[in-house]
């Protein structure tokens, strides 16, 4: 059975004549060199998407500074990582790999120091009276390595909530913990989830990533130059009113900054405005006006290919009615708007509110749902073309949950997966609580719990009796691709990942505090380990843990177990982001003064490219820290019984990589 895997991912084909090809960052092969908990060392890297099918590696282990030995015996055909059983974890070790084709070795990778545990921390500059928030990765100075662009928060609100918040941070590090810059986005830019989504991509193809997000009078720039009128103050302040605190009036901007500088390259003024505050509402989950800003100002934000080989920037404004989507590409400095779309304002009883009003969430989804090689804009309940014109509207309205990928491999397409909510006026419509459609037409294809407010859910492949992606969300327990139940569902609805060496997704949970005693995770305790009386002596540390689910009890059983904090709703980011296919999490490591990225030990059998030269996957990791953040998906079924997928159109661009 496992030739027959290895087999299956050795091939694939492209989709199409019609795929372009899309320009994509130039990476390094990311090795990652982690001490296995019984001994050894694990070493992982990146197969990229336009190697060769039949490349192979040998790796090669430096002690001490001393010679660089051969590791394997043949050269590695097979998955893209090992266990070097032979390692001393507690020397000082180095790794690189050179690629093998046509019986002939290559150049060899950039070498890379092994983690001296099972995780990195990375130690950041802490602001006092800040904490750590989203963050998100791009190559930001064209050396091949990706850096981390953190959010730093200070009192943030949400919409609803009226009161006056911190200044925005955005900080960017290197992986060894070197900050590069800090650009603060002011008081006039009010702090809270959703506000503030800042995208990090290179948008002009040179090879280093920038990054985009909504400014004001008074943002810094990351080299000390302030933005529009650094004496406006247009925060409205009146305690005690629903208009407390919030950014009413002035001017908004739109920027992109420099990822190795942070220097603002470009700013326009942000399309459209806030006028009429009043202009927002409609027939949503959370149906309804206001005239204090709580509709006008829900903002989302995503990178697509709308031509199909290079990226554009997407900025959203609107959730609950009117809904502007805004794209725009970014060239030679300058940024120029490609197309608006615009449901336009709507008054009760919104009888002439536009089919797509009300139909958004607090996330989105970007992907080509109709396979013409160009993305589509997925806002919850509707999508929008790559031109800019409403594709399909579903009806289901506004939810807090959305996933989009190839759910059922059986049907052709894509499908998505969300969930409602069913308050207010928006209950006379039926909505469903649960939904999965078509991603290109917005078919309902099944459906359950009508008028059920379910404020979470989740797709992912948990169950291998079962073929495609598994749903759960509100009542009926565990559902199959097709709808069908099929038994209880995990307690975990937030978060998942690719992380042991099979292609179904694991579960987690982030930041709790199981107890006060810093111990290992039992991984043969479902239940996890039962504290000794000492262990009220010690001070509470958040674990977050990585389950298996266990398809036969109906329980999730306990894989990985660690110290480290979510931050805010989830972890600060999960993502394929070194070493082999598998996923990484980066937590808030504990104390708040470093971040602390994990990557998993266990060997596999796989040989997959690097989720980050799948388009899809990887534009879902610029998206993740927008507001409800979820988990990245790729373009393709990615779960048991796969078939090979598709080889990626891609071209890279920059003298980074490998």
């Amino acid at each position: 059975m496992r030739r027959m895997v290895l087999a299956l991912m050795a091939g694939g084909a492209f989709v199409g004549s019609h795929a372009a090809e899309r320009q994509m960052e130039s990476l390094s092969r990311g090795i990652v060199a982690v001490p296995r908990p019984d001994g050894g060392m694990f070493v992982g890297w990146r197969l990229f998407g336009t190697d060769p099918e039949s490349i192979a590696f040998n790796v090669y282990r430096q002690t001490d500074g001393g010679v660089a030995v051969k590791v394997n015996r043949e050269p590695l055909r097979g998955p893209t990582s090992l266990v070097d059983a032979d390692a001393d974890p507690t020397a000082t070790l180095a790794y690189h790999v050179r690629p093998v084709t046509a019986g002939e070795e290559g150049p060899a990778s950039r070498t890379v120091s092994a983690w001296k545990h099972d995780f990195l921390d990375i130690p950041i500059q802490p602001i006092e009276g800040y904490r750590l928030g989203d963050a998100s990765v791009g190559d930001l100075d064209g050396d091949g390595e990706l850096e981390i662009v953190i959010h730093q928060t200070n009192r943030p609100r949400d919409n609803g909530s009226a009161g006056v918040t911190g200044e925005p941070i955005l900080d960017a590090y290197e992986l060894d913990g070197t900050h590069l810059w800090r650009i603060n986005l002011g008081r006039n830019i009010r702090e809270g989830e959703h506000y503030t989504q800042f995208m990090v991509y290179d948008l002009d193809g040179d090879g280093r990533a920038e990054v985009a997000c909504k400014t004001a009078d008074g943002t810094t720039d990351g080299t000390g130059v302030v933005i529009g009128d650094a004496d406006k103050d247009w925060r409205t302040l009146q305690p005690g009113s629903n208009r407390d605190g919030r950014i009413l009036d002035g001017s908004e901007f739109l920027t992109v900054f420099s990822g190795v500088s942070g220097k603002a390259l470009a700013t326009v003024d942000y399309v459209p405005g806030r006028a009429p505050i009043n202009g927002w509402g409609g027939i949503g989950g959370n149906a309804g006006n206001d005239s204090y800003g709580n509709r006008c100002d829900r903002f989302l934000a995503c990178v697509a290919y709308l031509d199909g080989e290079h990226p554009s920037l997407v900025m959203c404004r609107g959730v609950y009615g009117r809904i502007a989507i805004v794209a725009w590409d970014f060239h030679e400095g300058s940024l120029t708007r490609r197309w608006v779309f615009d449901t336009g304002s709507s008054y009760p009883p919104y009888a002439d509110a536009s089919p797509y009003a009300g139909m958004g969430g607090h996330s989105l989804g970007v992907g080509d749902v109709d396979d013409d090689g160009r993305d589509e804009i997925v806002y919850q309940a509707m999508v929008v073309d790559d031109d800019g014109t409403g594709l399909s509207s579903s009806g289901l309205r506004h939810g807090d949950v959305m996933y989009l990928t190839d759910i059922d491999p059986d049907r052709p397409g894509l499908e998505v997966f969300s969930v409602q909510e069913n308050e207010d006026d928006a209950e006379r419509f039926n909505t469903p609580g649960a939904a999965m459609r078509d991603a290109r037409t917005g078919e309902i294809l099944w459906s359950h719990s009508p008028t059920v407010d379910v404020p979470s859910g989740m797709a992912a492949d948990i169950d291998p009796r079962h073929r495609g992606l598994e749903a759960w969300g509100g009542p009926g327990g565990l559902r199959t691709a097709r709808g069908e139940q099929i038994g209880p569902a995990p307690r975990e609805n937030d978060w998942c990942l690719w992380w042991d060496g099979d292609p179904l997704r694991e579960l987690l949970i982030t930041g709790r505090d199981w107890g006060r005693m810093r111990r290992r995770f039992n991984p043969d305790s479902a239940a996890g380990p039962v504290p000794p009386p000492e262990a009220a002596a010690v001070p509470r540390v958040p674990i977050t843990r990585v389950t298996k689910w266990n398809p036969v009890t109906g329980q999730s059983e306990g894989l990985f177990q660690c110290e480290g904090s979510a931050a805010g709703r989830g972890p600060a980011l999960t993502g394929d982001l070194l070493g082999d296919w598998r996923e990484e999490m980066l937590l808030v490591a504990p104390g708040g003064k470093a971040l602390r990225l994990f990557t998993t030990t266990i060997p596999t059998d796989l040989r997959l490219v690097t989720l980050l030269h799948d388009p899809q996957y990887r534009l879902s990791l610029v998206w993740q820290n927008v507001v409800y953040n979820k988990p990245p998906n790729p373009g393709f079924y990615l779960g048991h019984g796969m078939t090979a997928p598709p080889r990626p159109a891609i071209r890279t661009v920059g003298s980074g990589g490998e």
